[in-house]
């Protein structure tokens, strides 16, 4: 059954919401993090993904306090993304109440750097942000989206599958935040290459039905926000994804 995982977006304090990672088409939401959190959990979610937007951009993590906050005051597992590009960035998000942490740009600049983490901190704890802005080049997107290398999303997906890498969360950029769908073709051929990858997919969802074509396809989990925040998706649209994997 797949895994649902509402995302939270911050930058200087405010719930964000961009469309296709553009900082210009940046919505703030009138959301206070720690109380969204207590939300999604009291509604049966069981992971969320904290996403650092100041981090991202400067490259290194701005919002541990936030991390801190929703860790000290609910049981919710956090996969803490946005800037960790060094040992003492992970060391500290982990200090901080991090379950996981999702590590993108450090994978395109320093993948002995990203490779040294799945061993010394186990491939349970680390996940690869691996994500695309042009769906026909497959060019490996970093720095918060706005940057784009030459590496392929297939090449860089097998380099560290090699290594040990069990998760990889994968975004069409174009997708994100405008409401669209999921990449499904996008994501069948992942699959398709990397059948025992877990695989957790992001950006384009709008409601339930995408969800449940996502479960069947095999997708290991899903994150979402827009959808959430606009109130197109609703917390009870979920139940039957929660109940049965709690």
């Amino acid at each position: 059954m797949i895994q649902i995982i509402p995302s939270i977006a911050l930058r200087k304090g405010q719930v964000v919401k961009m469309r296709k990672g553009d900082p210009s088409s940046e919505k703030a939401y009138d959301e206070n993090p720690l109380d969204l959190a207590k939300r999604f959990e009291d509604h049966g979610i069981e992971v969320i993904h904290l996403v650092d937007l100041d981090g991202a951009e400067t490259g290194n993590p701005k919002n541990y306090h936030v991390l801190e906050a929703i860790a000290g005051h609910t049981d919710l597992k956090i996969d803490f993304t946005g800037g960790i590009s060094t040992d003492g960035d992970v060391d500290k998000a982990f200090e901080y109440g991090a379950d996981y942490i999702t590590a993108s740009s450090i994978a395109v600049t320093n993948p002995e750097t990203f490779s040294s983490w799945i061993i010394s901190y186990g491939r349970e704890k680390i996940t690869l942000g691996a994500d695309v802005s042009d769906i026909k080049s497959m060019k490996v997107a970093f720095r918060g989206w706005q940057k784009k290398s030459e590496i392929h999303l297939f090449d860089h997906l097998q380099s560290f599958y090699n290594r040990g890498l069990k998760y990889a969360k994968c975004t069409d950029v174009s997708r994100d935040g405008v409401l669209e769908g999921p990449a499904f073709d996008f994501y069948a051929e992942i699959i398709r290459k990397f059948p025992d990858l877990k695989v957790l997919a992001s950006g384009g969802v709008r409601g339930i039905d995408d969800i449940k074509r996502l479960n069947d396809m095999g997708i290991f989990a899903v994150i979402f926000g827009k959808a959430y925040y606009e109130g197109i998706l609703q917390l009870k649209d979920l139940e039957q994804f929660l109940v049965k994997s709690s």
